[in-house]
């Protein structure tokens, strides 16, 4: 590293914000989670963390990876109501250099360097050396990204995926997206994460004609499927099942042939919920692409927040390589 202070790196998303730090090997220490909402902006944030951490120097370089697309200096997230400018951020908190991506992005950069134990597989699959890695997480929104081997290296994309139109193929599918369409374009996003486990739950109430009641967050509706409630049992299938056809689009949109991988944390509050195999099923009922797609590695990832804060450790160590 360029200076002697370990660098800072965050992981800002819609609910949380996680920050660790980089020792001289560049392994991650020092890590801790704070709720967004208890603050103003990242300065705030960044201030308590170090307040909070082992004593040290001031970290003069900081990677910040955040829910939401970054151009240029102004940076808004998406499902956050944080917007703060990279420069005024960088000049508050006394840093000589700070850079800024997409928190998907991040991740999978941290995809190509997993070990064994840091995923769970879903689907063994044939791995195909060579070829793109993605990565799908439902948290508080939906993120999409990915990595494809270049002649350079790994190289991630930045997307927003998870903003894609919702497709339906079955028929209680069309029926969710028809009533959900009512309040605006459906987004695979707007049932694909923690808020819209709580909408997809709504509209199957709707649809059952019961009295409307206020629209449920992603914990209680987990509760009630945990409790046998019979429609937010079906809200928490349907959920999977939908989940998995995303995840099969994404798979043949990349030619994501080394493996598809899972982050967020719905699929980890729904726990011994979730519907792996149905999962599965629709990830590979792609017509005459079922044996392609069942040939894909699938796995959840052990501590996507790690693989992302580890991910935005490699843009700094890649900015102060030589050239």
């Amino acid at each position: 590293m360029a200076t002697s202070a370990p660098p800072l790196v965050a992981d800002i998303g819609g609910t949380h914000v996680r920050f660790a730090r980089l020792d001289r090997a560049g392994q991650l220490f020092d890590r801790a989670s704070f709720r967004c909402r208890e603050f103003p902006s990242p300065v705030e944030a960044v201030r308590a963390y170090l307040a909070a951490a082992s004593p040290g120097p001031a970290p003069e370089r900081a990677a910040f990876a955040v829910a939401g697309p970054v151009e240029g200096d102004q940076v808004s997230l998406t499902n956050n109501p944080w917007s703060f400018s990279l420069a005024a951020t960088r000049q508050a908190l006394g840093l000589a250099e700070l850079f800024a991506g997409n928190d998907f992005e991040a991740l999978a950069l941290g995809l190509p360097g997993l070990a064994a134990e840091d995923t769970e597989i879903w689907q063994q699959g044939c791995a195909v050396a060579g070829t793109p890695l993605a990565v799908l997480g439902p948290g508080t929104g939906l993120g999409v990204g990915a990595v494809v081997p270049t002649p350079g290296g790994w190289t991630a994309l930045a997307t927003e995926g998870g903003h894609r139109d919702l497709a339906a193929t079955t028929a209680r599918e069309w029926a969710v997206v028809e009533k959900l369409s009512q309040r605006g374009p459906v987004a695979a996003e707007a049932v694909l994460s923690g808020p819209g486990l709580g909408r997809l739950h709504q509209a199957l109430a709707e649809l059952a004609g019961r009295v409307p009641e206020p629209e449920l967050g992603a914990a209680a509706v987990v509760e009630r499927a945990q409790a046998g409630d019979p429609l937010a049992a079906e809200a928490v299938a349907l959920f999977c099942g939908w989940l998995g056809a995303v995840a099969g689009d994404l798979a043949l949109t990349l030619g994501a042939r080394g493996g598809l991988f899972l982050g967020g944390g719905v699929i980890a509050r729904l726990g011994a919920l979730f519907h792996r195999a149905l999962f599965l099923e629709r990830f590979a009922a792609k017509g005459r692409f079922r044996p392609y797609l069942a040939a894909i590695p699938v796995a959840a990832l052990r501590d996507p927040e790690g693989v992302t804060l580890a991910g935005a450790a490699r843009w700094l160590v890649s900015r102060s390589a030589p050239p």
